[in-house]
């Protein structure tokens, strides 16, 4: 090695040691609870299979203002906040409740199209939300307003570093050493074998793990969503891009375009059957299923997303926001007119878990996630067994001797 890469290698040694050893377990955490997630939709279907389903009828099944009544009827359940439909006659419906004053959401239930009747609450639900808070802010206050959202964010940001640090650390001093690159020495023991497991796998899931953090960094800083937008996006498309949730405890004032309601009905509760009547027109019956999903504050403009019958993706739909009173469209965001830059800013999602390459991808994605501890292990075994090399092969301190 020369002498001025001597240094360097040394410097990115020790950036790359002190920051394994601070970020460690949080990775670890990330990467397990991302792993979990990974086929949510898979196991959930799988677990509730008994009341996701129904007999198909040609009867008339029921519109959502139709269904929210029965369901009201049955019990207090609480506030409906969504509602999602589906165009397949023996699909059950699904109705999601809004958040209590003490912060907690009710379980969501699933509902008999056709009669209304409450077919119970989706086993794993809770499970997997208080999953999805550790991935992404790490159960700490406030949620996705709070500190733990900035934090995974910044530990995405260093583990992007920790990648390009160990990359150079690992590139080959000649080109015939590449051959090793992707096959570990297993007959290897002690700081040697975790050396290999350590850089062996790291370099499989290297391309991964930055596919990983480049995207959720999409969900932790505002300033790389607004990057994103403008490098990728439409600067019409991003102006008149639909406004994002409000956080949680805040209602906003709604656009001047929305509808203005006389007091009256503003105190009134929602409906959603003229949502659904001029959605069911926008597009034409040819849906897969639907999410109508009321607005978080004092608005009257309900969110609705749509899904094709042929689509696993979440990606894939067409977005409309409707006036609920007047039944008005007041913004339509169809996929069909994307970009292939919008189309990308609109699978962040897929492309972060690997859903994009179809199940496969969503396999290997989980895999990679899993391996995220064993990083941590090698890291710290090998963090220790340097240290002790050193105190070895530190040169003995000379003692006086009495009387010299």
């Amino acid at each position: 090695m020369s002498d001025l890469r001597r240094p360097i290698k040394a410097a990115l040694l020790q950036v790359h040691s002190i920051a394994g050893l601070a970020l460690a377990l949080l990775w670890a955490v990330v990467g397990l609870t991302g792993a979990t997630m990974a086929f949510e939709d898979e196991i959930e279907a799988s677990l509730n299979s008994h009341i996701m389903r129904v007999d198909a009828s040609a009867t008339r099944r029921l519109t959502p203002d139709e269904l929210v009544a029965r369901l009201q009827a049955a019990g207090d359940f609480g506030k409906v906040s969504a509602v999602a439909m589906a165009s397949d006659p023996s699909a059950a419906t699904r109705v999601r409740f809004a958040r209590s004053e003490g912060g907690s959401r009710p379980s969501s239930v699933y509902v008999d199209p056709y009669d209304g009747h409450v077919l119970g609450s989706p086993r794993g639900e809770d499970f997997f939300a208080t999953v999805r808070k550790l991935h992404r802010w790490l159960l700490l206050p406030g949620d996705g307003n709070g500190i733990g959202r900035k934090i995974t964010g910044s530990a995405a940001i260093c583990l992007i570093v920790m990648l390009i640090s160990g990359l150079v650390l690992r590139w080959p001093h000649r080109a015939r050493s590449v051959k090793m690159w992707l096959k570990p020495n297993l007959g290897l023991r002690g700081r040697g074998l975790y050396r290999s497991l350590h850089a062996v796998i790291g370099t499989w899931v290297l391309p991964v793990y930055l596919v990983m953090t480049l995207t959720g960094l999409w969900y932790s800083f505002e300033w790389y969503k607004a990057g994103a937008n403008w490098l990728f996006a439409r600067p019409q498309a991003t102006a008149a891009a639909m406004p994002a949730k409000p956080p949680r405890g805040e209602t906003g004032a709604e656009s001047k375009g929305e509808a203005k309601v006389d007091a009256k009905s503003e105190a009134k509760p929602l409906a959603f059957d003229h949502v659904w009547s001029t959605y069911l027109q926008q597009e034409n019956g040819s849906y897969g299923r639907a999410l109508l999903t009321l607005p978080a504050g004092a608005g009257t403009t309900v969110r609705v997303r749509s899904w094709p019958r042929d689509s696993s993706l979440e990606s894939v739909r067409d977005e409309f926001r409707i006036d609920a009173v007047t039944g008005r469209v007041i913004a339509a965001d169809r996929y069909a007119d994307k970009t292939f830059g919008e189309r990308v800013l609109a699978g962040v999602l897929d492309i972060h878990r690997g859903a994009i390459l179809g199940w496969p991808g969503k396999l290997a994605f989980m895999l990679a996630a899993a391996m995220m501890p064993l990083f941590a292990v090698t890291g710290l075994l090998l963090y220790l067994s340097r240290r002790r090399h050193r105190r070895l092969a530190r040169p003995p301190v000379a003692h006086l001797v009495p009387g010299e």
